[in-house]
Formats: C-alpha cells, sequence, structure tokens
C-alpha cells in the first residue's frame, strides 16, 4: 500500500532521515521502532504530507504522492494520528466525532435553507456513524463529555475514532501508548487489531512498548541514525546484534541489515 524509496529529509546540515526506503504491505499493523533521534516521527511526517522531503518519493497504491498536503492525503484515504492528542478541547467526544467528513452540506447556510432534507439526511448518517464508533471503542460513556476532560488514553481512543469517520486506507499511529495506563493500551490494541482483521483497515505505529509492538505489529522496521537498519518479526528484530547495539550503544550501528530496506 505504501512505498517509500530513498527518502531524505535534512534539516540544515542534521540528516534526519537518509535514504530510507521501505514498504507497507496493505492489511498489515506495520511497527516501526527506533532509539530516541532515529528518524521515526520525521518519516512519518514526511509520508502524512507535514514535511516536504528533501530528496526520494511516496507511493500510495503505485500513485506518487510525494510532496501532497496532509488535507490532500486525507482525501486519498491516508491519516494519522499524534503522540499528543489533538482533540477540539471545548468540544464534547459527539461533536469532535461529527465534525470529521468533510462536505457537509449543513455547513452551508444555503444548502441548509434551500436544501433541509438533503442536510437532515447527510447529518443522519454521520450521527448513526458516530453511534457506532463510539459503541466500538466502548467510550459511549464519555461521548457528551468535553474532550478536553478525558483522559490521556480516552483522548487516544478519541483520536482513532476521527480516524474511522472516514473511508480510511492506511492510518499512522504515532506513540498510541504514550502516557496510557495499561488498561486503556489493552482496549486500544484491542481496537486496532479489530479495525485491521472485521474492517480491514491498514495500519503503520510508531511505539516504544515493544510488549504492545510483538502482540499487535509483524512485520516490525526499525530505525537508527535516519537509516532502516532492520525488518522481521518482533522477536526477530530483537534479536538482531545490530538492533540491540543500536539501543544500548546509543544508536550507533554495527551491523546494518541490508535487507531491511527491499
Amino acid at each position: 500500500m505504501i512505498r517509500v524509496e530513498n527518502l531524505v529529509k535534512h534539516f540544515g546540515g542534521v540528516k534526519a532521515v537518509n535514504g530510507v526506503s521501505l514498504t507497507i504491505e496493505e492489511g498489515t499493523i506495520t511497527g516501526l521502532i527506533g532509539p530516541n533521534g532515529a528518524g521515526k516521527t520525521t518519516l512519518f511526517n514526511c509520508i502524512a504530507g507535514a514535511f516536504p522531503p528533501t530528496g526520494g518519493d511516496i507511493y500510495l497504491d503505485g500513485e506518487r504522492i510525494t510532496g501532497l498536503k496532509p488535507h490532500e492525503l486525507f482525501s486519498r484515504g491516508l491519516l494519522r494520528t499524534f503522540q499528543i492528542a489533538h482533540e477540539f478541547s471545548t468540544l464534547t467526544v459527539r461533536d469532535n466525532l461529527m465534525m470529521v467528513p468533510g462536505e457537509q452540506p449543513g455547513e452551508s447556510l444555503w444548502n441548509a435553507c434551500v436544501f433541509p432534507t438533503r442536510a437532515h439526511t447527510r447529518e443522519k448518517e454521520i450521527s448513526d456513524r458516530v453511534d457506532d464508533i463510539v459503541d466500538f471503542l466502548n467510550i459511549k460513556h464519555v461521548e457528551h463529555e468535553l474532550a478536553g476532560n478525558l483522559s490521556g488514553g480516552q483522548k487516544k481512543l478519541l483520536e482513532l475514532g476521527r480516524t474511522m469517520m472516514v473511508d480510511a486506507k492506511i492510518v499512522f499511529l504515532d506513540e498510541v501508548g504514550a502516557g496510557v495506563n495499561r488498561t486503556l493500551l489493552n482496549t486500544i490494541g484491542d481496537a486496532i487489531v479489530r479495525l485491521n482483521q472485521e474492517r480491514g483497515y491498514t495500519f503503520c505505529m510508531i511505539e516504544h512498548d515493544m510488549a504492545f509492538i510483538s502482540r499487535l505489529c509483524d512485520p516490525v522496521i526499525v530505525m537508527a541514525e535516519g537509516e532502516v537498519l532492520a525488518t522481521g518479526t518482533a522477536e526477530e528484530v530483537q534479536q538482531d546484534e545490530g538492533v540491540i547495539e543500536a539501543y544500548l550503544g546509543g544508536g550507533r550501528k554495527v551491523a546494518k541489515n541490508t535487507d531491511a530496506a527491499s
């Protein structure tokens, strides 16, 4: 579904992403791990359109998407969440979800007045989808709560719910487990697995919790110093000497897996 070819992102003299090539297959939950400063979030930002790459190309379903803006990628079904949740804190959980789909007739005063049935029908469709999502994610009990009052884990569930409001092809999750207690982390993990298995979502996720990665992800891609270091199952990459050195040796690579970028 995603193909990255020799992607480069420099910030002045800093090579945050340095010649990364990788693929994310449709229907997978792909993990992206690595030490702090490995370039993981910068890679996400380039793929999701937040940063224009310095060089290289990105493809979605074989179509070149290099340099497209986030809203353009959103319309193509590529979405991302953030390590720090980006909820609308003064709106309820339900309203946060209701506002996600684009081109709602009721947003236009003209359409609302001249074509009220059309606007009402669309709003009912969106409302029904919200009902499905709050049940699916087990957040119905907080659907009328202001989003700013949610716990960290509930905000991550809300962000996941917002991706469900549109027909997403692939969702990039940036440290979905950060600051989340173990109980809610299990709930989030269950939701991701169900979305993958029951609704066909493809995921790529940055995460530092290896138990969480091992439970959800296959394959796992390891980055260090802006490059792909290894690719394999969670068990395989944890036994890779280069990966061990990258984590325990301050990011210094001793055995780069040259097949990882293929």
